[in-house]
């Protein structure tokens, strides 16, 4: 499968211990679903299971027969899978009060069915309405963020932050506007993306539905974890999967528990977590469960703010043993994780589970490691390591900043202020 390309169920892709394939929801599942999917994990994979950044469950170590078998299996449990574009809001639609933006949805799918094929495999479309789960880091190359009053700002490429914006549109023409903008990728080739657009060169069929973007009341954003209320008879509990990844078995076990304490149903959720609704005394039970079978059931958990790929020995082209390193820096540098720094751990240069840049990423090479600082895994490293000589580089950052960062910074302040050569003096000498 070709670069940029994206896993599907019908269509899936190699990696580096067999192929994955994907399967996304538009919808929340039962206990039991989850348990028969953690069951096809063993049966046609390795029995690892993967929840990706944006919420999606993924079956690994796959052969294409085991594959083939693994989607007819999955087909036959009536999931609500997504089929074709991705478009994607909270995991918590339908259930918390404002706009329910999965009518809107789910009209841009049935819309963009007709062009499948003609739009970059990694096209998504997100729809924001400022809820108790927000998806402003999401990329995106169109993204609809719900006015205070009503209608819909529409932003193209990057992140909320970063993306482009290009007007309003009314809520009744929301989902025309998408599907123009969507035909206008297509014309423009199949691998065109939201940032590449020129936003001089909008088709008259665009613009005719946008006005002047409304002023946005942006609050605070929120990152609930743990166990909360989601309505007057509905509560939540949010854990999640340590480096997005866990094994099926243990998954299964959570799943059993899930149904014996009566829970409604469990949703896969953006950077790598489980959503569990039900009754607030079941949730609450639950989470004793789910430190036991090894997620993660603190929202301050170190291992949160590491991105780490299956790494060595699980994938064939790793050089890093990425998850022993990374529980190493969850519990030996504590100290580096204040919520403002992300450690990306990368067996090798390809960086699957964080392709965009990081503050600080390790990437595994032949001979040694590369440290990159607030960049991709394929950038200029500001320091090669020698083989196993990853641990040590850690501590002695944690200590660079215990020692250095000053009153009111945050650890990536401190990084910044120090640059790429005052980092890389801390830890040694060589290149």
């Amino acid at each position: 499968m070709a670069r940029g390309a994206c896993p599907a169920l019908d269509a899936p892709m190699l990696t580096g211990d067999g192929y994955l394939s994907r399967i996304a929801l538009i919808d929340a599942i039962t206990p039991d679903q989850l348990a028969a999917l953690c069951s096809l994990s063993i049966a046609h994979g390795n029995g690892m299971l993967d929840i990706s950044a944006r919420g999606n469950l993924q079956i690994r170590g796959l052969t294409l027969a085991s594959a083939a078998e693994l989607e007819a299996d999955v087909r036959a449990l009536d999931l609500p899978l997504r089929e074709g574009l991705a478009v994607e809001w909270s995991p918590l639609a339908g259930l918390e009060t404002g706009v329910d933006p999965r009518p809107l949805g789910l009209t841009i799918m049935e819309a963009a069915r007709t062009l499948r094929g003609s739009l970059a495999p990694k096209l998504s479309v997100v729809l924001e309405i400022d809820g108790l789960i927000r998806l402003d880091d999401l990329l995106a190359d169109i993204r609809l963020v719900a006015a205070a009053n009503a209608g819909w700002n529409v932003f193209l490429g990057g992140t909320r932050q970063t993306g482009r914006g290009i007007g309003c549109v009314s809520d009744e023409n929301a989902a025309d506007c998408v599907a123009a903008l969507l035909d206008h990728f297509a014309s423009l080739g199949p691998k065109t993306r939201g940032r590449q657009i020129d936003m001089s060169s909008l088709p008259e069929n665009v613009q005719h539905h946008l006005k002047p973007a409304t002023p946005l009341h942006r609050l605070p954003q929120q990152s609930l974890f743990g166990l909360f209320a989601v309505s007057h008879r509905t509560h939540a509990l949010r854990i999640a999967l340590p480096f997005g990844q866990i094994k099926a078995k243990a998954l299964a076990e959570f799943a059993q528990q899930a149904e014996g304490f009566c829970i409604e149903s469990i949703r896969p959720a953006p950077d790598h977590s489980l959503i569990v609704f039900g009754h607030e005394k079941a949730c609450a039970n639950l989470h004793g469960v789910a430190e036991q079978v090894g997620l993660i059931v603190k929202g301050d958990d170190p291992l949160r703010q590491i991105d780490a790929c299956p790494g060595s020995p699980s994938c064939n082209s790793a050089r890093l043993e990425t998850h022993a390193l990374g529980r190493f820096a969850a519990s030996e540098t504590p100290t580096l994780f204040d919520g403002s720094l992300r450690l990306h751990l990368s067996g090798c240069a390809k960086g699957c589970a964080h392709p965009t840049p990081s503050p600080l990423a390790l990437i595994g090479t032949e001979n040694g490691s590369h440290l990159v600082f607030c960049g991709k895994t394929t950038d200029t490293p500001i320091k090669h390591l020698a083989p196993t000589a990853e641990k040590a580089a850690l501590a002695a950052l944690a200590r660079l900043i215990e020692t250095t960062r000053r009153d009111g910074e945050t650890n990536h302040d401190c990084l910044v202020r120090l640059g790429p050569g005052g980092i890389a003096a801390a830890l040694g000498e060589g290149p």
